[in-house]
């Protein structure tokens, strides 16, 4: 069974009001807290209140930001932080991988989003208010949450936003902020528009959605086993100020139901003036920046020339980043690009054990996948041939 999410953003979306949710409907506070202190950062402070609003009671995860053990140039640095940094405090944190990797996910999201909309590069990006130490700690905290609660799938709703300006590091911008446009557009998402002029939708709880959610719109077949509702800071007459959120295990009926193809960007470029080693390289940099999948088919060009064409797919809110490593590490004068639609089976993750060396297996309805480097590690250690610790990795896998 696949344990999925359904997320309900009529009243907007907050990454706030995201980490309460799922800490409403049953992950573990502690080990929320216990994952955003492995960031190794200090200065603030998080609590999980219990409010009503609207009517309706919720959990808001509240960061408070210490302000008096900094001083003035050090509190400012906490406020503006380069996407480069906010990298590297994630790789050099305690996280646990899949936490680490989600988190980063979303700040990639977040860093292309802002990037597109100054017309700079994703890793110059100044992140503000996002960037903020408060934020940093929502994302993790979520990251954390969602693992924690055993989420293979979320599914979102239609993100409401407000009307008017809303006041930010940049001085005024529409609502929503040109950022959040963004994400909103990068994954076609649907809204619904709220006469108010309250920012509903926030770049951090955007992000989130653009990055993790595998698509948009009605609630998918489950059966639910929890609701949890997260509280905005504000509470507003007239509608209740939270963010939804349903988890349950998908049903047999999901399954039968013709999956949609979700979006995704493919790039291609051909190269005649590269080594094998940069072309190996070069798969593994796209991959690192975000890229589903990369790989290089042998050509012939012009002339009678031997080459390649190097071709990587990935997310569209990742597609700014993936494009410049591959035009980066090939060095051509330009790539091409065009969008997908992509059909990923329903997974999900396990780790099983041969003779005391953990083995990450992917397990689908048809088959298990063996993560090939973990299996040969465990092969290598025990002296046994690769093939018998795969074969018993999968039969693990297939008990799970």
């Amino acid at each position: 069974m696949t344990r999925v999410a359904y997320i309900q953003c009529a009243a907007g979306v907050a990454g706030d009001m995201l980490l309460g949710a799922l800490v409403d409907a049953g992950a573990d506070r502690d080990d929320v807290a216990a994952a955003i202190a492995g960031l190794g950062v200090d200065g603030y402070a998080l609590t999980f209140e219990r409010v009503q609003r609207g009517g309706i009671a919720a959990t808001w995860a509240n960061v408070v930001i210490d302000d008096h053990d900094h001083d003035h140039d050090h509190n400012h640095e906490h406020e503006h932080r380069p996407a480069r940094v906010v990298r590297e405090l994630l790789e050099a944190s305690d996280l646990s991988d899949p936490v680490r990797r989600t988190a980063q996910a979303v700040f990639d999201a977040l860093a292309d989003a802002e990037g597109a909309v100054h017309g700079i590069n994703a890793d110059d990006v100044e992140f503000h208010e996002v960037g903020a130490l408060d934020s940093i700690v929502d994302v993790v905290g979520v990251a954390a949450a969602i693992h924690a609660l055993g989420i293979a799938r979320i599914i979102a709703g239609p993100v409401a936003c407000g009307r008017g300006v809303v006041t930010s590091a940049h001085g005024d911008l529409p609502n929503p902020p040109p950022a959040v446009a963004r994400l909103l557009a990068s994954r076609t998402m649907p809204t619904i528009g709220v006469d108010t002029g309250m920012e509903l939708a926030t770049p951090t709880g955007v992000a989130v959605l653009a990055a993790l959610a595998e698509s948009f719109g009605a609630m998918p077949a489950m059966r639910v086993d929890t609701v949890g509702y997260g509280a905005g800071t504000a509470d507003p007459p007239g509608r209740p100020n939270v963010v939804q959120v349903v988890i349950g295990e998908a049903t047999d009926a999901q399954s039968t139901i013709a999956f949609p193809g979700r979006p995704a960007v493919q790039f291609d470029v051909n190269v005649d003036d590269v080594t094998g080693e940069v072309l190996a390289h070069t798969i593994a940099a796209t991959i690192a920046a975000g890229a589903f999948d990369a790989w290089v088919t042998p050509i012939v060009m012009k002339k009678g020339r031997p080459a390649h064409t190097v071709s990587a797919l990935c997310d569209p809110a990742r597609a700014d980043r993936v494009g410049q490593v591959l035009l980066a590490e090939t060095g051509s004068l330009g790539i091409r690009a065009h969008p997908v639609d992509r059909w990923p089976q329903t997974r999900s993750d396990s780790i099983v054990t041969v003779e005391g060396h953990p083995i990450a297996v992917k397990i689908t309805a048809d088959r298990v996948k063996v993560e090939h480097d973990d299996a040969l590690a465990a092969a290598t250690a025990l002296g046994r041939p690769l093939r018998d610790v795969v074969a018993e990795a999968e039969r693990l896998g297939e008990g799970r």
